[in-house]
């Protein structure tokens, strides 16, 4: 993607962030107001940073945007679907039934009936018993009756064989013409429940998905953008809109991701940890190879648990927001001002005492009026600036892989609140273009395809089954919008599964290629 314009965009709870590149020179970066309805944040940003960097619109060859919009929808429960669910399964996992680990509040605005019926299969790849043509069209009946719209299919085992899920799907798109269909294989990871849950997930955001895919392109065609629209996904890579609008659950995590693919960008480090520091929170994991490490057990997504990859990342209340108090013993946060931070703090002419107030009074930043904080005590100043630098270095000292000294990253508007290297670090940096390293991971992310089987080797060989998985996770990224040539393996994981005959292996592949120019 060399001499390629690219924006990038990260849209926060506060803050939208936008940073212009031409190919690896970052040439304006910005930081705007997040709007109520989202796009005008973005657009306003854009429209911002092409104006700082002078670039006509019809330079930009691509946009690429990570949002928090889906991950608040769920959390806060607006803005979803009715979801129409069908289990293949036979008489097997009949005892837990679907969202029966969903909180209340939630599966009473998302369940639109669930019918479990013939089909699924085995581990290694035989039916339990044949798909049930006949009670797969009852359900469809009964939700066109009740408008259901939006219908998320799960089988038993469909990471082994999923021609059964893709059978339903042709029924049901006979008998719902227009409904959204969500394919369990095409979801998640291995797991019935979890993987149940995320496809599910994924059908309640659909409708989300298309109204926002389509408004951002509204946006951008009224800026003159005519390039083609990308959005992150939860492993920091891309994904082409028309992929987004299918698969909206793909972005629920990218908001991490984006700052530590932008840290490890701006910095040339592969292996890090990545401090990022925002209005309300701050979020430390780790960078290995360039990506976020992964946690090991599946994202729990609005009290949802699902098997989802996504970073291993500690959130907690410290940033630029957060509220100060010295009675009966200093605390910082968690409770903070959030985007109401230029009203409300001291250093603006606010009322309240916040992390930026302590920043600007001990000379860390420059901001608002320092007048205003010269009737702090000294002491309190000193005392806050140092409990914030050890809240972060005692989280640090739980996410690193050793006890040996590492490099540290720290990026986001309130890494100003830190002040000196460190403990437990090699070195500690905070490089240009520190406060939007969020939109820089955006803009420079690569295109991902992944995939995780249940396979049996029996009348096969390893090497061959290994093959199958890759080519499907090659198939799946240059669906996603990356250039087929420049597909190359990142990841390859294979797990005997002794306890199952057959000689069972689960192998999970992650590809990368750069993003069509």
């Amino acid at each position: 993607m060399t001499g390629l314009v690219r924006i990038g965009v990260d849209v926060g709870g506060t803050n939208t962030d936008a940073a212009l590149l031409r190919g690896t020179d970052v040439l304006a970066t910005i930081k705007t107001a997040t709007t109520e309805d989202v796009t005008g944040g973005v657009a306003n940003a854009i429209r911002a940073v092409l104006t700082e960097a002078g670039v006509p619109a019809r330079d930009v060859g691509g946009i690429m945007i990570g949002t928090t919009h889906f991950l608040n929808a769920v959390v806060e429960g607006k803005a979803l679907e009715q979801v129409g669910i069908l289990r293949l399964c036979g008489r097997a996992t009949r005892a837990l039934p679907p969202m029966i680990d969903w909180p209340e509040a939630l599966r009473a605005l998302v369940d639109g009936g669930a019918a479990l019926v013939g089909g699924g299969v085995n581990f290694d790849g035989s039916p339990i018993v044949p798909l049930d043509h006949a009670a797969v069209r009852a359900a469809c009946r009964d939700w066109r009756a009740r408008g259901i719209a939006s219908v998320a299919i799960s089988s038993v085992f469909a990471l082994v064989d999923a021609r059964m899920e893709i059978e339903a799907a042709a029924i049901v798109a006979e008998e719902l013409p227009g409904a959204a269909i969500s394919l369990s294989h095409r979801i998640g990871r291995n797991g019935l429940l979890a993987r149940e849950s995320a496809t599910i997930l994924n059908a309640s955001l659909h409708r989300l998905g298309h109204e926002t895919v389509g408004a951002f392109r509204a946006a951008f065609a009224g800026l003159g953008l005519s390039c083609p629209l990308y959005l992150t996904q939860n492993d920091g890579t891309l994904m082409s809109a028309d992929y987004a609008e299918r698969h909206p659950v793909f972005t629920i995590a990218s908001g991490p991701t984006n700052s530590m693919r932008g840290a490890a960008f701006l910095t040339g480090l592969s292996d890090a940890a990545v401090i990022d520091v925002g209005g309300t929170t701050t979020d430390i994991g780790m960078l290995v190879a360039g990506f976020p490490r992964s946690r090991s057990e599946g994202a729990v997504i609005g009290g949802i648990p699902t098997n989802f990859r996504v970073p291993d990342v500690y959130s907690f209340g410290l940033g630029g927001g957060s509220l100060v108090r010295s009675a009966p013993t200093l605390a910082i946060g968690p409770d903070s001002v959030g985007f109401r931070l230029p009203q409300r703090a001291l250093c603006f002419g606010g009322e309240v005492l916040t992390a930026t107030d302590i920043a600007v009074a001990a000379g860390l930043v420059s901001l608002g009026d320092p007048d205003r904080l010269r009737h702090l005590d000294g002491a309190l100043i000193k005392a806050a600036v140092a409990k914030m630098k050890a809240d972060v270095e005692t989280v640090l000292d739980r996410m690193k892989p050793s006890a040996d000294p590492i490099p540290a990253i720290l990026v986001g508007g309130g890494s100003v609140l830190i002040d000196g290297q460190l403990d437990g670090t090699s070195v500690s940096l905070r490089p240009d273009h520190f406060g939007s390293a969020n939109a820089i991971g955006a803009a420079i992310a690569q295109v991902s395809g992944e995939v995780d089987r249940v396979v049996s080797l029996e009348g096969a060989t390893r090497e061959a089954a290994l093959e199958r998985v890759v080519d499907e996770a090659r198939r799946r990224a240059v669906e996603a919008g990356a250039v087929e040539a420049t597909v190359t393996l990142a990841e390859l994981e294979e797990t005997p599964l002794s306890y199952l005959p057959g000689n069972a292996i689960r192998i999970a592949a992650k590809v990368v290629g750069e993003l069509a120019a």
